[in-house]
């Protein structure tokens, strides 16, 4: 049995572009993304799941592998993926940035820890709410859910269609979304913290020779972890909300491209 040089471009081909745009994803996407795994491990995890789905992917452009035109769909499909994985970052961002206004309106600003999947130091209470969404999303089978996505949008946008200027404006609303989002979490910790500083502030005009900040901080403490049980309380509901959102996200970047 004698092989072309197409017909081996052509098999390289249906696996090496969506390797491109798997592996970008697993880079920039939380979970597969951390930065405890290590890169050999995510590589492996990309080329696996590229092997087993390719089956079910559809033809790839038959293109010569060693030519530009091969070269610029592999940049393409590596931007994609990287695109595709930030908008499942913001929804992981949102909790955190959460996590970071509570702490400076009770006083726990300072309280930093190390947030490997971000390699960035972050107020305590961020890291709690990222580790509380990284376990809501595996229960919720989320992992699971973006890989299917993700093998889906060879069907919605195959390899060569470019990126639209559609999914560049979704990608901008996605920040948007993300600050949003995460005022919105935090606002009933902010008003609280608000009327209890006014309290305060109208305590210490009443009466002066009341030590008020030695009163105030552990008050403002107690009522900010009071406000943390409450909004821990209410995040399951609103991450169903927010997921939602997202594949929303994703319903119309991958549209946006095709």
């Amino acid at each position: 049995m004698e092989f072309t040089f197409s017909e081996i471009s052509s098999w390289l081909g249906q696996l090496w572009w969506p390797f491109f745009r798997i592996g970008a994803a697993f880079i920039s996407m939380p979970i597969f993304g951390d930065l405890l795994i290590p890169v050999w491990i995510r590589t492996l995890l990309a080329l696996s799941i590229t092997v087993i789905t390719a089956p079910l992917m559809p033809a790839m452009p038959e293109v010569g592998l060693f030519s530009m035109t091969s070269l610029f769909l592999a940049f393409e499909q590596a931007v994609w993926g990287l695109l595709f994985g930030l908008i499942i970052h913001m929804l992981f961002t949102v909790f955190t940035m959460l996590g970071q206004i509570v702490s400076l309106q009770m006083g726990l600003g300072m309280a930093m820890m190390n947030d490997p999947v971000n390699g960035l130091s972050v107020p305590i209470l961020g890291r709690i709410f990222l580790i509380f969404t990284t376990l809501l999303f595996l229960a919720l089978e989320g992992h699971l859910l973006v890989i299917d996505v993700l093998i889906q949008s060879f069907e919605v946008w195959p390899v060569g269609s470019g990126i639209s200027v559609l999914s560049i404006k979704t990608i901008v609303a996605v920040f948007g979304w993300m600050f949003s989002a995460a005022l919105a979490l935090a606002l009933p910790a902010i008003v609280a913290m608000l009327l209890a500083n006014i309290s305060f502030g109208v305590m210490n005009r009443a009466a002066p020779s009341l030590n008020v900040y030695a009163l105030g901080f552990p008050m403002t403490m107690l009522l900010g972890l009071l406000t943390v049980l409450l909004s821990i309380s209410g995040i399951p509901g609103s991450y169903t909300e927010l997921v939602h959102d997202a594949l929303r996200f994703l319903n119309q970047f991958m549209v946006g491209n095709a």
